[in-house]
């Protein structure tokens, strides 16, 4: 069965995906939605860097979507649950089922408890899914550990490590982590959460929530992590003293014990870069990947991976905790 798609949001992750998607004979993009005038009428593979397929770019989702037979809308533009709400609730009306990439959606039913009730039920009212998911939140801090539990007969701990060198990431995620700021400027943006890793605290209550745990409480606490002498940083230097990358460390706590760790660290010249899990429990498991998870490729992979899975879910807002396996289907 050919899966028909469209995709919004068009920036360098959709545009990623755009690649994926057209790698895939089960699948096939019929529709293309961004806001962005300089992308209207464009190929959305042209804008990919691909040969045109005869898809081009609209900024009206009705136009994209109203009549049409289209099982999945790929969503791509926003980390926050408050940015993504009114593209979910005029897009779900039209009978799509919806894989997003936005951060906060990935388990948003403790932290935006009111719109997951909506997304929930206004999903279900139209027969389809919803699913937000990535490579983290969405899988490495998160779903991989929980189903590493599933050998454990007891669990008293987790901790997660993802430590990246941002050297050669995009240059929307190496700002995005606060590379080449002042200390000053790095705690200002993250005082307007314009810095930040966003997931971690997701992730923490997707693990506690599988785990039937209650977090009495959650942490988040960010930091830099400043160059000890110049760094290169593409065609800019960052000097001694500014900001290489984010440290964030995500805490949940029962009492006055801390039982879920999630320790992300991303920074320009990182030397050891990997993902690493440890469960406190019988057995204890240690397991490390070296190198780590490239994380553009990860998402877009995700994304698409997640279509088939979505297309036959249960409707309602679902996660990667209560769907079936993600895998790789070529």
């Amino acid at each position: 069965m050919t899966i028909k798609v469209v995709q919004m949001g068009l920036g360098p992750i959709g545009n990623k995906a755009t690649q994926y998607l057209l790698g895939r004979g089960n699948l096939k993009i019929v529709g293309a939605i961004d806001s962005d005038p300089a992308k209207a009428g464009k190929d959305v593979a042209a804008l990919a860097g691909l040969d045109p397929i005869g898809v081009t770019v609209a900024s009206d989702t009705d136009r994209v979507l109203k009549g049409k037979k289209v099982d999945v809308v790929v969503l791509t533009t926003t980390s926050t649950m408050t940015g993504i709400m009114s593209q979910l609730t005029s897009l779900l009306p039209y009978g799509v089922n919806i894989v997003s990439s936005c951060e906060e959606l990935s388990y948003p039913w403790v932290t935006q408890p009111e719109m997951s009730k909506q997304i929930d039920e206004l999903a279900k009212k139209y027969g389809v899914s919803v699913l937000s998911n990535g490579v983290n939140p969405g899988f490495l801090m998160d779903f991989l550990p929980l189903t590493m539990t599933g050998v454990c007969r007891t669990v008293r701990k987790i901790t997660v490590e993802r430590i990246q060198d941002a050297t050669f990431r995009r240059i929307p995620f190496q700002k995005k982590i606060g590379a080449g700021c002042t200390q000053a400027e790095f705690q200002a943006k993250v005082k307007d959460r314009t810095l930040r890793h966003v997931g971690l605290t997701e992730s923490l209550h997707m693990i506690s929530a599988r785990l039937g745990w209650k977090l009495d409480r959650t942490e988040d606490v960010i930091s830099p992590i400043l160059a000890k002498h110049p760094v290169k940083m593409g065609q800019d230097t960052i000097k001694e003293g500014q900001a290489v990358g984010v440290q964030q460390i995500g805490r949940g706590m029962i009492g006055d014990k801390e039982v879920i760790t999630l320790f992300f660290r991303a920074a320009i010249g990182e030397p050891e870069s990997r993902d690493r899990i440890i469960i406190d429990g019988d057995p204890e498991i240690d397991t490390c990947i070296k190198g780590g998870v490239n994380g553009d490729v990860a998402t877009c992979a995700v994304l698409v991976n997640s279509i088939p899975t979505i297309v036959n879910a249960r409707p309602g807002l679902r996660t990667m905790a209560d769907v079936e396996p993600v895998t790789c289907y070529q």
